[in-house]
């Protein structure tokens, strides 16, 4: 009759010259937790990074953006704002009219991109929460102000307490043969900077937005928008409702969500999570190395310990289910004290942000970071699958070798 498993693995490992095996268990017990916490604290710097740009990208874009298939304008009318607003999943929508053009403010200058938007950007844009300075409202007593990425503020030196100077804006016309005077070469507008703008280093040097009467008279677009920015109501997904948009409007249209507006950046993010998962957990197979030569000094420590065993009786794989037992349970020790110390130092980290980015102008002071359970489940897993593959082999070994000197 074969020994029971926990009366063989005590009298397995009671005897005199442990003390060496134990250290080596304990190092690759060490070992498995430094790599399971890094693991974790690197997919939480990463999902943390993604939260970053989903943000600070969610402020400037809308849920959902309506394009022309082919040209940069369409017209606009009210049987498709009709056709729009009854979709299934909108809440409102904004007109935009968006275009490049020269701006000048006393004696800088530069090309900027102009947009101009409805009324009811005020009430949608995330951006109010982005102005540094002046104000968020683009029409105030039926004046028009621009809101001006903070970029664009410090190239042209503006300055917004100062009401005497406005900001000049030239767009090129449509030129016909003859033409000799310069001025009828481009239409020019004047505004007034109202509010300064601050999001992310892109947007902040090239946007500054308009009410749309402006940029509509500017560009001398009459009915024609350039797009149209939706925002969705949460009562059915975006994918829904982006399908049911594209599905009313027709192939005239682009239908697009604000994450496809970036989805090479947020491939390329996914990617290098990807790498560097696949980084840590080869780490983490190397490092299983430490456990894979602690049960072979401990098969050869205990060769007389085992023959005693299958001489009471203990099968084969009793022996073996020893051995992946204590490669178990260094893997899951290692896997929990890992797992721990990670979550513990990205809440740390999440919380109070004690380090920090290293530069001022950075978009955040200290380094995001978000711990997802899925990405936690994927640590654990992988950790005790490669450590439980590197006992499988000493354990073999072992059992078979003593079963035959056994037999002998």
């Amino acid at each position: 009759m074969n020994l029971p498993f926990f009366i063989a693995r005590k009298y397995f490992l009671s005897g005199k010259k442990k003390n060496f095996i134990n250290i080596i268990s304990i190092i690759s017990m060490i070992v498995v937790a430094f790599g399971t916490m890094s693991l974790i604290i690197a997919l939480s710097v990463f999902n943390g990074l993604e939260g970053l740009l989903r943000s600070l990208y969610g402020n400037f874009d809308p849920d959902i953006i309506v394009t022309a298939a082919e040209g940069k304008s369409f017209v606009w009318s009210d049987a498709l704002k009709d056709k729009i607003e009854k979709t299934e999943g909108v809440s409102s929508l904004t007109e935009v009219i968006e275009d490049n053009v020269l701006v000048k403010y006393k004696d800088a200058q530069r090309v900027v991109r102009l947009k101009g938007v409805s009324s009811t950007f005020e009430d949608n844009s995330g951006i109010r929460e982005a102005v540094v300075s002046g104000e968020f409202s683009l029409l105030r007593d039926s004046i028009p102000y621009a809101l001006i990425g903070r970029g664009i503020q410090y190239d042209l030196s503006l300055n917004l307490k100062n009401e005497f100077y406005t900001l000049q804006v030239y767009y090129p016309k449509n030129i016909a043969p003859g033409v000799i005077n310069p001025e009828q070469l481009y239409s020019l507008r004047n505004i007034l900077p109202g509010g300064i703008f601050a999001i992310e280093k892109y947007y902040d040097e090239n946007f500054i937005f308009v009410p749309i009467n402006f940029a509509q008279n500017l560009f001398r677009y009459g009915d024609k928008r350039s797009s149209i920015e939706i925002e969705t109501t949460g009562d059915i997904s975006q994918a829904e409702t982006k399908a049911a948009l594209q599905n009313s409007l027709g192939n005239d249209f682009i239908v697009r969500s604000g994450d496809e507006l970036h989805s090479d950046l947020y491939k390329t993010l996914n990617i290098e999570k990807l790498f560097v998962y696949i980084t840590f957990t080869s780490i983490i197979a190397i490092a299983s190395v430490n456990i894979f030569f602690s049960l072979s000094m401990l098969a050869i420590e205990k060769k007389k310990d085992i023959s005693v065993l299958i001489a009471n009786g203990a099968s084969t794989s009793l022996i073996n289910r020893i051995f992946l037992f204590e490669g178990g349970i260094i893997a899951l020790s290692g896997a929990t004290l890992g797992l721990v110390l990670g979550l513990l130092l990205s809440l740390l980290q999440q919380e109070f942000g004690f380090i920090g980015m290293g530069m001022d102008s950075a978009v955040v002071p200290s380094y995001p970071v978000s711990v997802e359970f899925p990405d936690v489940v994927a640590t654990v897993i992988i950790v005790i699958v490669v450590t439980i593959l590197a006992s499988i082999q000493p354990a073999k070994k072992a059992s078979k070798s003593f079963s035959t000197h056994t037999l002998q």
